[in-house]
């Protein structure tokens, strides 16, 4: 879980600085970001497996059993919900002044 919130803290800081802005002022929708795709490409039985299916069986003639959908929550997305919680926490201070903008 620590790797890979420092993994994602690095891509957020490489971000920021890509842009020239804050770390904080991105940590929120970086962390979003991480977390809604590792939850895309940890579940199963979601629509691309849907769409995967379809395509098999158009394909071939065979119909195949659906999978339901199943969320596999592991250390990695709690990491990313972490990060991103932190960095709700951030913007919300940004938003109402409480850490003050960059001065130039």
């Amino acid at each position: 879980m620590i790797v890979a919130f420092t993994i994602e803290a690095i891509i957020t800081y490489f971000i920021a600085s890509l842009f020239s802005i804050r770390f904080i002022e991105i940590m929120f929708f970086a962390g979003l970001s991480f977390a809604l795709g590792i939850l895309f490409f940890t579940s199963s039985g979601g629509s691309i497996s849907g769409f995967q299916s379809s395509q098999v069986s158009a394909q071939t003639g065979f119909i195949q059993k659906r999978e339901s959908f199943v969320f596999k929550r592991g250390p990695i997305f709690n990491a990313s919900v972490v990060f991103c919680l932190i960095g709700l926490v951030f913007f919300i201070l940004l938003i109402y002044g409480v850490i003050p903008p960059v001065k130039n």
